[in-house]
């Protein structure tokens, strides 16, 4: 079974071998280009760090006093800024820089505790299910902080609770979706349990998963969406391009999950 996926992974990620170089590049980034790329990246952290509210979580637009979604700190948001800090902490010279974004980091982990549900799923701002009550959807939030916690190592009691809340909620099909599997919650999911395939309580959930998104992309079904956006007022909308993105982006990490033969 692994072999098959493991064929059909690189069938349908070839980019991968042919847009990277097998081994990492002596220099982080092209030559003449990393003080502007650094600078860039250093103008968005300190962003980041001003935009973080004083609950520590952070907002869309602004700080605020999270009465309004502009300035309410949202989960999902919170963990891509985690993830941002940790792609670039490495890279960076400036210790008093990188002292303010792991204390900046440590306000992100006591928000997100606090936000955890009593299930152990985490709710996301700007997406939803209709089928779901309160129209929200835990699938997606609680997928992208599980990833946040994989990328920065943190061996943690809750993302054990949000890995038993995906695992509890697949479907009888091998996918993710409320009422039916969609392309989008499937992906997202599969990409964050890829991460964490060793474990055995994991394994075969990630497998079933990943079969289901593999079935879906053969089939030609892997673009069809969902309308899973959620914006003001509760008005939902379709992306043509999420399926197609959330897709490729857990078949690039299951093939880096993968054991090559």
């Amino acid at each position: 079974m692994q072999a098959v996926e493991n064929d059909a992974i690189n069938d349908m990620v070839k980019i991968d071998s042919m847009s990277y170089p097998q081994k990492p590049h002596p220099h982080p980034f092209p030559e003449g280009e990393g003080i502007l790329v650094e600078s860039v990246a250093i103008a968005g952290i300190k962003w980041l760090l001003g935009l973080q509210n004083r609950d520590g979580g952070i907002p869309t637009f602004c700080q605020g006093w999270g009465t309004l979604p502009f300035d309410k700190s949202s989960t999902d948001l919170t963990a891509h800024a985690i993830r941002a800090f940790q792609a670039w902490r490495s890279k960076l010279e400036d210790d008093a820089l990188k002292q303010k974004m792991e204390r900046a980091e440590e306000r992100m982990f006591a928000f997100l505790e606090r936000t955890q549900q009593k299930d152990g799923s985490w709710l996301p701002l700007w997406f939803g299910n209709q089928h779901m009550p309160d129209d929200v959807n835990p699938y997606y939030g609680t997928a992208k902080i599980l990833l946040a916690f994989a990328e920065t190592k943190r061996d943690s009691t809750m993302a054990q609770s949000g890995l038993r809340y995906l695992i509890g909620c697949q479907n009888t099909d091998g996918g993710w979706g409320r009422e039916t599997s969609s392309v989008e919650e499937t992906a997202v999911v599969v990409e964050a349990l890829s991460a964490f395939a060793e474990q055995a309580e994991v394994t075969a959930a990630y497998h079933r998963g990943l079969n289901w998104l593999l079935e879906a992309v053969e089939s030609d079904n892997f673009s069809q969406a969902s309308p899973i956006g959620l914006y003001f007022a509760k008005l939902w909308y379709y992306e043509d391009l999420y399926p197609i993105i959330f897709t490729a982006s857990a078949l690039r990490r299951a093939l880096k999950a993968t054991p090559q033969s």
